[in-house]
């Protein structure tokens, strides 16, 4: 029977990144140059998933101007106001057919209380029950459980700019494989979702210095 992880808090974050520095020389150095990695964090609730399947394969900056888009046309952008519009009129602010289709889904879900009793669930039941809603698919479902849950072992397969960073901070000849890089990331268990948090605090440092 798997126990529920406790969400990380500011110092426990601190406590777990001091730990993954003194553990791992990669995450040390970008310890020792920028200190713990912020807590990135959203609310639980449907406006937070839907914002994430937005953000499935598509840049930051794309996903925000559609959710923008969403919010200027529905008022307000809950789960009864989506169903209501339609799939079709999600078509018509820009959703493509898929995203239109899954966002629907995740409105349903959130309307039938499926999702209620999630923030109790372990993390392998808080997974199991996402990935059950047509659209989220592994790398959502985990997204929502490290910045919405705050779950401190949860690695998002399939992030590409954690594997950038990865790359980067390795020096290695190519992008690993998300197998790779889930092996990689089992050695900093149970912290995984903090070594996540800083070599996203290291990829975006890295982009930043290069522009």
């Amino acid at each position: 029977m798997y126990r529920q992880s406790k969400p990380l808090t500011h110092s426990s974050l601190a406590a777990a990144a001091e730990s993954l520095a003194e553990r791992d020389r990669h995450l040390g150095a970008i310890y020792e140059k920028y200190g713990p990695p912020p807590m990135w964090g959203r609310p639980p609730g449907f406006d937070t998933l839907l914002r994430i399947l937005l953000e499935q394969q598509v840049s930051l900056v794309s996903a925000q101007s559609m959710y923008n888009r969403l919010r200027a046309n529905i008022d307000p952008l809950d789960a009864i106001a989506l169903i209501d519009c339609g799939e079709e009129y999600l078509r018509a602010l820009g959703m493509t057919r898929q995203k239109a289709h899954y966002a629907i889904h995740i409105a349903r879900a959130f309307m039938n209380g499926s999702l209620k009793e999630i923030g109790r669930m372990s993390d392998e039941a808080a997974y199991a029950t996402l990935t059950e809603i047509k659209g989220v698919g592994p790398w959502t479902a985990n997204i929502y459980l490290l910045m919405a849950l705050r779950r401190p072992d949860i690695w998002p397969d399939g992030d590409l700019a954690l594997a950038s960073a990865v790359l980067q901070l390795r020096r290695l000849k190519q992008r690993p494989s998300t197998s790779d890089l889930a092996r990689i990331a089992n050695r900093w268990r149970p912290y995984r979702s903090v070594a996540a948090r800083m070599l996203w605090q290291y990829y975006l440092a890295q982009r930043s210095s290069n522009r």
